[in-house]
């Protein structure tokens, strides 16, 4: 399988696989009340998980904090340079 494209950047497939990974990490961290996701995101949160035996890194931390909700980012890449230098991301809001 081709690592990346033109330019640098990872092919299709490469970030379809990272996807996979943003989608279920997404779901783990939206599952968790704005309490859970104050106390675990005191400090931005790196680790890495393994799915069929491939490591990728995840990145959590909270953009923004308000009285009525928490807006939450999560990150993912599998390590790589050049790909890993744009990691795929999405945001969710959790209200309390």
């Amino acid at each position: 399988m081709p690592k990346s494209t033109s330019g640098g950047l990872p092919n299709l497939s490469r970030r379809d696989e990272w996807r996979k990974v943003l989608d279920a990490e997404v779901e783990r961290w939206s599952a968790k009340s704005y309490e859970e996701i104050i106390f675990a995101l005191r400090d931005h949160q790196a680790y890495e998980v393994e799915v069929d035996a491939q490591k990728y890194r995840v990145e959590v931390e909270v953009l923004e904090i308000t009285e009525k909700y928490l807006q939450v980012v999560v990150a993912v890449d599998d390590g790589s340079l050049p790909a890993s230098v744009l990691p795929l991301s999405r945001s969710f809001f959790c209200r309390v």
